[in-house]
């Protein structure tokens, strides 16, 4: 069976992020039959010098974006539609606060130690998009290891340390340096890159063409 690398340039706080991958593990299942998949995490952060406490996502986007906060309110009730067609828990998106999700990064290297990377990420989608929660503070990440079942105390001793930044830090460069500006970027074969949350129709055809090479 033929072999495709995915590597997935993302944010914890990037809702198209968790959009992407949903429509992207629909392509897998797709091409689970003809491909072996490998898929591997790379972080962004979208607010990279965010401190302090958190601002109401509505008015921070649309500060951000120049446009209303009615536009914003429109514009994550779409998503909100998106992902509950895709089986992705978004219910508190528009509640949700700004915040630093450096830390998260470093929870996912740590999970993807032990085999659990794409789970992590998950838990963190839901966490932040599905339950408004703040994915900054070491709580929070701890009850996400703990619903992976994975060693809430490694986790922790890990969170207060800084274990994973310089890898967290290095993944960053890399990626802005190879030219990835937004996110969701997937990395197909180290050779091919899709930008954005594309169709699974889409990615079905480009997971294809990559593979057939």
């Amino acid at each position: 069976m033929k072999k495709i690398q995915i590597d997935i340039v993302s944010d914890i706080a990037c809702p198209w992020c968790a959009i992407g991958y949903a429509r992207l593990e629909r392509a897998i299942e797709q091409l689970s039959s003809e491909y072996e998949f490998t898929v591997e995490w790379h972080a962004f952060e979208l607010n990279p010098d965010h401190s302090g406490a958190g601002e109401p996502i509505l008015p921070a986007l649309a500060r951000k974006y120049g446009r209303s906060e009615e536009d914003m309110r429109s514009n994550q009730s779409q998503m909100m539609t998106i992902a509950k067609a895709l089986g992705v828990n978004f219910e508190k998106i528009q509640e949700r606060l700004t915040c630093n999700t450096f830390d998260a990064h470093r929870l996912v290297k740590w999970a993807g130690e032990q085999g659990r990377q794409t789970d992590m990420k998950q838990v963190l989608f839901e966490a932040y998009f599905g339950r408004a929660e703040d994915v900054s503070d070491h709580g929070v990440l701890v009850r996400c290891v703990e619903a992976l079942g994975l060693d809430a105390e490694k986790a922790r001793d890990m969170l207060n340390s800084d274990q994973y930044a310089r890898t967290v830090r290095e993944d960053e460069a890399t990626y802005q340096k190879a030219g990835v500006t937004a996110v969701p970027a997937f990395i197909i074969n180290n050779k091919y890159l899709i930008s954005g949350a594309q169709e699974p129709d889409t990615l079905v055809q480009a997971l294809q063409e990559a593979g057939a090479e």
